[in-house]
């Protein structure tokens, strides 16, 4: 079943909380107008997040992936701002004792054998996995109920995005 809706802030709880709990496909669409927007929309998914959720954040640079992640931190409790790990391919962000935050950026990865090779997958069984350009460099090893995030930058309006948040299983 494919759901085409709205995400707001209002509706957020109770959309995110269907697409969390069950492993049907799902696209909800959310218009952010600032980063205080981004982060409140990451503090709100953060709420769905459980161990061995695996999210890709895809976009350009400058589009808002670092800002939505930083939301998540906040809610989380982390208390520096968090960074892309570009050079380091991982940051890890204990939240719990029970399992932490692994935080890629794969951009500099080639494919998915150099991240097999380098990094493994034992990261998406332990812990909440965000993956910077995950859909674009190792799409093929993901688990078919992954969530996608598209953020898209306004042309016209340079603090506007459009986040499209999906999973096709």
């Amino acid at each position: 079943m494919i759901f085409l809706n709205t995400l707001t802030l209002e509706n957020a709880d109770k959309l995110l909380s269907s697409a969390f709990t069950t492993n049907d496909d799902f696209e909800y669409t959310y218009t952010s107008y600032s980063e205080e927007d981004t982060k409140k929309l990451g503090r709100k998914f953060a709420n769905y997040l459980n161990k061995g959720d695996i999210i890709t954040l895809n976009g350009e640079l400058g589009s808002g992936k670092t800002v939505f992640l930083n939301g998540i931190a906040s809610f989380f409790g982390v208390e520096n701002d968090v960074c892309s790990p570009t050079f380091t391919i991982v940051n890890e962000y204990n939240i719990s004792k029970d399992f932490p935050i692994y935080h890629f950026d794969v951009y500099r990865i080639k494919n998915s054998d150099e991240f097999l090779e380098g990094v493994g997958t034992d990261y998406f069984y332990n812990g909440i996995c965000l993956i910077e350009w995950g859909d674009e460099i190792i799409s093929d090893i993901l688990p078919k109920n992954t969530i996608h995030i598209d953020i898209i930058k306004d042309e016209e309006d340079k603090q506007k995005r459009i986040f499209k948040i999906w999973r096709k299983i």
